[in-house]
């Protein structure tokens, strides 16, 4: 079984002197439990591991009672220190409460107990951090998996990795394509709406939520004026209503709205968004045809390509400190543009013959970016861009 960078990073915190509770997120079905099993495997002192996920939420004193086992097995330990795992966290009312009283009352007591907790809601593990925990905790967040992961693991081609995206629990399936789509439909899109957003968050309009979501994942790479999804709903919401939904899908894991490019935060924000799926497979599986059949169509195939890329760079955005943008100007458009340390890369995705782009001339021009790539078409090849990790954009 492949082993996850991120499991490296994990075991060294732990192994440091007890100092803050590790928070693990993102997405669902990424192998965060699978990670922190595997790092278990190498502990070199004991561990107690609990899942909140059949939990009654309002079962406020969950916490406090598998906190104490915890201790009692510490206080039987012929080592003095023991780990805590609480999987899906975000799932108890006020955990963060519960967690902030149980966490201070070892440290005042000087008990050795190292704390990890897990969860799927990025959007909810953060409130609950800031609301409670400030200087308490640090956080790993892990992203899909990459080319190069599911390579390693599978044995996938890049076109496969385009079109089937990256989770790993699926990678069986694809033989299957209507097992496939069922698998992602059902075990993956259903159970994140379901159990990461609307059981955790008041949503007035679930349907509406869920529509949406299904318009922004044959949407992904294009630009879509929340107006004009709003036209196309059959359940009518208002637009501040869609963005906060968009906001939600996003710190599920699934899909995101990237802002355009612009040197005012206001334009930013009141900008058209850029709709981009965390994982391809989400937008393949909504668009109701085969790998080859895409292939077939050079349109549909380099909106689908263009859409990988994206996943690649929002993804690593998460765990190397970057924006992502998109920039776009009268006719000119460069498709995604990074930002870090007040420097910028602007990237141009090509998939047909002609490479000319005069958007990245008119960008450069504008901007003064630190570098400008065209990603395929004579320029850095796919294979090479999907195995590269984009913080070296910036590096040289």
């Amino acid at each position: 079984m492949i082993e996850r960078t991120y499991i490296q990073q994990l075991a060294a915190r732990i192994n440091e002197p007890r100092k803050f509770i590790q928070v693990i997120f993102g997405p669902r079905q990424v192998g965060k439990t699978t990670l922190v099993t595997q790092m278990l495997q190498k502990l070199p002192f004991e561990a107690s591991f609990y899942l909140a996920d059949n939990v009654p939420a309002a079962d406020n004193n969950w916490i406090s009672r598998i906190w104490d086992e915890a201790r009692l097995k510490l206080a039987g330990s012929l080592k003095n220190e023991l780990l805590l795992v609480i999987d899906e966290i975000q799932k108890i009312e006020n955990w963060s409460e519960a967690v902030k009283k149980e966490w201070d009352l070892d440290t005042l007591a000087g008990r050795n107990l190292k704390v990890v907790l897990l969860g799927s809601s990025r959007l909810m593990l953060q409130q609950g951090l800031t609301e409670s925990l400030a200087g308490r905790f640090e956080t790993i967040y892990i992203p899909h998996w990459s080319y190069n992961e599911m390579r390693e693991a599978f044995g996938w081609s890049l076109e496969q990795y385009i079109w089937y995206g990256s989770y790993p629990g699926s990678a069986e399936l694809v033989n299957d394509q209507i097992r496939w789509n069922d698998y992602i439909r059902n075990s993956l899109i259903e159970t994140s709406i379901s159990r990461d957003i609307v059981m955790l968050t008041k949503i007035e309009k679930p349907a509406l939520l869920r529509r949406m979501f299904e318009l922004g994942c044959v949407s992904s790479a294009k630009l879509v004026s929340l107006t004009k999804i709003q036209g196309n709903l059959q359940e009518k919401g208002n637009i501040t209503t869609l963005s906060n939904y968009l906001h939600l899908l996003s710190g599920a894991g699934l899909l995101s709205g990237l802002e355009k490019y612009a040197g005012n935060v206001i334009r930013r924000r009141s900008s058209i968004p850029k709709f981009q799926v965390h994982n391809n497979a989400l937008m393949s599986q909504m668009l109701n045809t085969t790998l080859e059949q895409a292939k077939a169509d050079p349109k549909l195939w380099g909106q689908i390509v263009e859409s990988a890329v994206g996943c690649h760079l929002l993804n690593h955005s998460f765990t190397k400190n970057y924006s992502l943008y998109y920039w776009n100007e009268n006719n000119n458009e460069v498709d995604f543009v990074m930002e870090r340390n007040n420097e910028i890369v602007g990237l141009e995705v090509k998939t047909g013959k002609d490479s000319t782009n005069l958007g990245l001339s008119v960008f450069s021009e504008n901007f003064r970016p630190k570098h400008v790539f065209t990603i395929g078409t004579d320029g850095i090849d796919f294979e090479n861009f999907f195995r590269m990790n984009p913080k070296t954009f910036f590096e040289i």
